[in-house]
């Protein structure tokens, strides 16, 4: 491992903003919050999504998610799940921003309840609209190659590609269509939904994106902290795998140690 990998100095900018975790992380689904106050240290996370749909941002009902989140260390990333429509997804967006939370949203409009996958129509006109509002938005969206183009040239600040359904745990299934999106992607691309387990994390890292944003794999693991330092390794270790370059795939095996200047060899031609 390099010396800057090793000082964490590989770093990745979204609108201007300069992280060193590449790991993003969910608010939802933990057993209590002093639990997933812990796990966001464990993971080394820098950033985590907050569903403004599901906070009492008046804090009439006592303490709430964001008295748990170290705001000096961890940016908040208002979310638009829940919301199924374009104009409830920018509305929902206007409230996260009006009650102090952040211009940045994780924009999400899916398509239905059963699925929970992104609806493309409703998050291209929901995107349009909050760019327009100076928003920076980061997208969750299917893994088209297509749409994740028009959603750039929308003016997003970045692409979200789903691994898999959320909450799923099935991991990247199809790696051809996130490697096509990298080809043609000059905003970070970010891998959303579907992680399962830390492995995931770091096929996904090898494929070269920006970072991974997951929930329910920590959240709702037996030992969610644990999971936490194990995602926060993986993803590391897929990062510096990508960069250090993987071997081709052959169909056939490859010696370690190669034939060629065997001391058999010289000793048979002596013999000669």
């Amino acid at each position: 491992m390099s010396s800057d990998a090793e000082n964490h100095q590989d770093t990745f900018e979204i609108a201007g903003r300069t992280f060193t975790s590449r790991l993003v992380l969910g608010t939802g689904k933990y057993p209590d919050l002093k639990t997933m106050r812990t796990a966001h240290v464990a993971s080394g996370t820098e950033m985590v999504t907050v569903a403004v749909r599901r906070v009492d941002l008046t804090g009439a009902s006592g303490p709430t998610v964001l008295d748990y989140i170290d705001r000096e260390a961890i940016a908040i990333l208002p979310n638009t799940a829940g919301c199924f429509t374009a104009d409830d997804a920018v509305r929902t967006a206007r409230l996260g921003r009006e009650a102090g939370l952040s211009d940045w949203c994780k924009l999400e409009v899916l398509g239905d309840e059963q699925t929970l996958l992104p609806d493309p129509v409703a998050t291209l006109e929901a995107a349009k609209q909050l760019v327009a509002e100076d928003f920076i938005v980061l997208v969750y969206t299917n893994d088209d190659p297509i749409m994740a183009l028009r959603l750039e040239e929308a003016g997003v600040a970045a692409v979200m590609p789903a691994g898999s359904p959320i909450g799923s745990g099935q991991g990247v299934l199809n790696p051809s269509n996130i490697r096509l999106i990298l080809e043609r992607a000059k905003v970070p691309v970010i891998v959303d939904a579907g992680v399962g387990t830390a492995s995931d994390v770091t096929l996904a890292m090898e494929l070269g994106i920006a970072g991974v944003l997951l929930n329910t794999a920590v959240a709702c693991a037996q030992d969610p902290v644990a999971m936490a330092e194990a995602m926060r390794d993986a993803c590391r270790a897929g990062r510096y795998a990508w960069r250090a370059g993987r071997i081709p795939r052959r169909l056939y095996g490859s010696a370690s140690s190669p034939l060629e200047g065997h001391i058999v060899e010289r000793l048979g031609d002596s013999n000669a």
